[in-house]
C-alpha cells in the first residue's frame, strides 16, 4: 500500500468557487493491478473549464466526495503493464491528487521534444493547441490580419498572442492591470495592450484607438463587453474564434448576449465556437512548431506556479481573480 492525498469536491458553488468546497483526503493505493501503473504526479493543471464541471447539471459533472479530475503530468513509480516503465513521464486526466493507479492505456507516455515536462500542461499542451487551432483553423487567420486577443496574459491568450506575432501579424491584447500590460508589451512584444479595467464602458473606443483600421480576427476568451467591442471594431468579413467566456462562468443567471450582434449581418462576420478536442489532428504539426520556436528562443512558456497539492484550491480560485500570468500550475511534492 502507498499513502497519498487527493482533493475532493464536497459542495457545489453558487457564484464564484470558495475554499470550503474542497477537502484534502488521505487514501491508500494498492499495488497496480495487471495492465495498470502507479504514478506520482509532479505537476497538475487548474483551468477555468473546471468551474462548469462543478455544477450538477453541467457536462460530465464532478461527483461530490470524489477527487477532482484534471490534466496532470507525473512519473511512473510502479508498473504492471507493458509499454510503461518506472521513471517514464506520463500525461493523464488524473489531477488534484498526489498519486494514483490507472490503466496504462488511459495514459500518454510523453516524448518531451526538448521541452520541460510541465510544458505539456501549458504552452505545449491544451492551452497552446487551443490557441494554435483557434487561430489557424477556426479563425482562418490570413496574412496581414490584425488580431485582437482577450485575456491576453492568460494561459491560452498568451500563446495566441505569440503564435500570431510569430506568424507576422499585428496583435492587440487586453488584460487587467499595469503588470499584465507590461508583460504583454515588454515580454510578448505585442503591438498594443488595453487595460480593460480602465476602459470599462469604453472598451470599443480603446480598441479603435489601438487598431484604428479595425480588426480581422478576434480570439474570444472573455465574453460580455469584450465581444461587443470586437464586433464594433471588426472589419467586413471579420472572424471570431470563441474559445471561452470567463466573465460569465460564475454568473448566477445567463448574461444577455451582445447588444450589437446585428452588425454581424452587415459586416458578414463569422462567429465560430470551438473546443480543442475537435482539433487533435493538428497536434503533431503544433508540437513540431512549438518545439522549434522554443529551441530558437522565440517562444515564452509563461507559468504561474503554486507549491503543493494543498495550494490547488486557492490556485483555481485565483484564476477568476486574474492572479495568473500565463498558465496556472501546481507543483506537487
Amino acid at each position: 500500500m502507498t499513502t497519498t492525498r487527493e482533493i475532493h469536491l464536497v459542495g457545489r458553488p453558487s457564484g464564484a468557487p470558495t475554499p470550503d468546497l474542497f477537502q484534502i483526503t488521505q487514501v491508500e493505493l494498492p499495488d497496480p493491478a495487471p495492465g495498470e501503473v502507479q504514478v506520482r504526479n509532479r505537476w497538475i493543471s487548474v483551468d477555468p473549464y473546471m468551474r462548469g464541471k462543478m455544477n450538477p447539471g453541467g457536462p460530465a459533472p464532478y461527483g461530490l466526495g470524489t477527487a477532482m479530475a484534471g490534466r496532470a503530468v507525473g512519473e511512473v513509480t510502479a508498473s504492471n503493464a507493458q509499454g510503461l516503465a518506472v521513471g517514464d513521464w506520463v500525461f493523464g486526466d488524473y489531477g488534484w491528487r498526489e498519486g494514483y493507479n490507472a490503466p496504462a492505456d488511459k495514459l500518454e507516455k510523453l516524448t518531451l521534444h526538448g521541452l520541460p515536462p510541465h510544458a505539456f500542461l501549458s504552452g505545449a499542451g491544451a492551452p497552446g493547441l487551443t490557441a494554435y487551432s483557434g487561430l489557424l483553423r477556426t479563425a482562418e487567420m490570413k496574412p496581414g490580419d490584425v488580431v485582437f486577443v482577450s485575456a491576453a496574459a492568460g494561459a491560452v491568450g498568451s500563446m495566441a498572442c505569440q503564435i500570431a506575432k510569430l506568424r507576422g501579424h499585428t496583435v492587440v491584447g487586453s488584460a487587467g492591470g499595469e503588470r499584465k500590460l507590461r508583460f504583454l508589451v515588454d515580454e510578448l512584444k505585442i503591438d498594443a495592450a488595453i487595460d480593460y479595467k480602465q476602459a470599462q464602458g469604453s472598451l470599443a473606443q480603446a480598441l479603435r484607438h489601438a487598431a484604428p483600421s479595425g480588426i480581422d480576427v478576434y480570439f474570444e476568451n472573455v465574453g460580455g463587453e469584450h465581444l461587443e467591442a470586437a464586433i464594433d471594431c471588426a472589419k467586413p468579413g471579420g472572424r471570431v474564434a470563441i474559445c471561452g467566456m470567463v466573465s460569465t462562468y460564475n454568473a448566477a443567471t445567463p448574461p444577455p448576449g451582445p447588444r450589437n450582434l446585428m452588425q454581424s449581418i452587415g459586416k458578414g462576420l463569422t462567429l465560430r465556437g470551438f473546443n480543442v478536442s475537435q482539433h487533435m489532428d493538428m497536434r503533431g504539426e503544433f508540437l513540431a512548431e512549438v518545439a522549434a520556436w522554443h529551441a530558437q528562443g522565440k517562444l515564452r512558456l509563461t507559468e504561474t506556479v503554486a507549491e503543493g497539492l494543498e495550494a490547488a484550491p486557492d490556485a483555481f480560485i485565483g484564476l477568476f481573480r486574474g492572479e495568473n500570468l500565463g498558465k496556472m500550475l501546481v507543483r506537487v511534492g
